[in-house]
């Protein structure tokens, strides 16, 4: 979990970046959807149940992120004009949508088990997160970054 942080955290960063950019930001959607589409090898009744269950999971998850970016991030850079009170509210606000991200993932692993097989579940994390890697490492390629 610890791992997924870090990745996380540049992958939010990235994603905001990109929010301004609509086409691309669409066009890394739909490089997604592709990505896990082949790993999974979904059939078509496995797809057809998978993917609005996938989508809504997603714009949740898009939801508290964006709500993180506005609630979180824009008042950490000034953590040292804050007063114990307000880094208190702060921290408590960070906790608490750190919780409502893993609620989400939990009840979205429940609704795939109806779905999905428990071997294509643990594919559909281990695609995400190889999607993220990839999407970082085109990013740091193109930024001369290696």
């Amino acid at each position: 979990m610890n791992k997924r942080i870090p990745i996380a955290l540049v992958l939010t960063f990235f994603a905001f970046s990109l929010y301004a950019q609509r086409p691309v930001r669409d066009r890394i959607k739909t490089l997604k959807v592709a990505f896990i589409t082949e790993r999974l090898s979904l059939s078509s009744e496995e797809a057809q149940a998978f993917w609005p269950i996938y989508n809504a999971h997603d714009e949740k998850l898009e939801g508290i992120r964006r709500r993180e970016r506005l609630e979180l991030k824009t008042r950490i850079p000034l953590v040292q004009d804050l007063t114990n009170q307000e880094s208190s509210a702060l921290l408590k606000k960070y906790l608490s949508i750190q919780n409502e991200k893993h609620q989400a993932d939990q009840e979205f692993i429940s609704n795939l088990q109806g779905v999905l097989a428990p071997k294509k579940i643990l594919l559909l994390l281990k695609a995400e997160e190889d999607f993220k890697k990839r999407l970082l490492q085109q990013y740091r390629k193109r930024q001369g970054g290696g």
